[in-house]
């Protein structure tokens, strides 16, 4: 751990309280660091936006994104009040951040009713065997996108 990584996930959990503390969602805090710079910010706000994707973790790198023009976030450290969920984890990941320092952990959320046993489990699954069964039907005009996309010759990778 570097000198201030306290120092931000301090900040974290400061969310996770204002944000729970003022209705928006459940306890839940993060903060997107660039350069020793506070780049995003978010808390829950799933139940206050009636977002189900307004996670911390994902507020937090959609404002990080907003404020430096950018969808990549290589370099940031992201600072979570919590181990985040599949969900945060994979924008994480796709956000290409460099570093998660979180302070509770999946089993401690889990003991006040913030499970993710369930998800992490279905992400194993085969797709047909899901609760929400995924069923792969091939579509020409799908595939057609898909080779529009390799053939383009100022798509943008990510």
């Amino acid at each position: 751990m570097h000198a201030d990584d306290l120092t931000f996930l301090r900040h974290a959990a400061d969310l996770s309280r204002r944000g729970m503390e003022t209705g928006a969602g459940g306890p839940f805090g993060a903060v997107l660091v660039l350069d020793g710079q506070v780049v995003g910010e978010g808390w829950n706000r799933v139940t206050s936006s009636n977002d189900p994707t307004a996670h911390a973790e994902v507020v937090a790198i959609r404002d990080a994104c907003a404020r430096l023009h950018r969808f990549d976030l290589r370099g940031a450290v992201l600072y979570a009040s919590c181990e985040p969920c599949p969900m945060c984890l994979a924008a994480s990941l796709w956000a290409r951040v460099d570093r998660i320092i979180y302070a509770n952990t999946r089993d401690e959320a889990a003991a006040i009713g913030f499970d993710d046993a369930l998800l992490y489990a279905q992400v194993a699954l085969p797709p047909s065997a899901r609760i929400v069964p995924c069923q792969h039907a091939p579509l020409p005009e799908a595939r057609a996108v898909f080779q529009a996309w390799t053939d383009k010759a100022d798509r943008i990778p990510y």
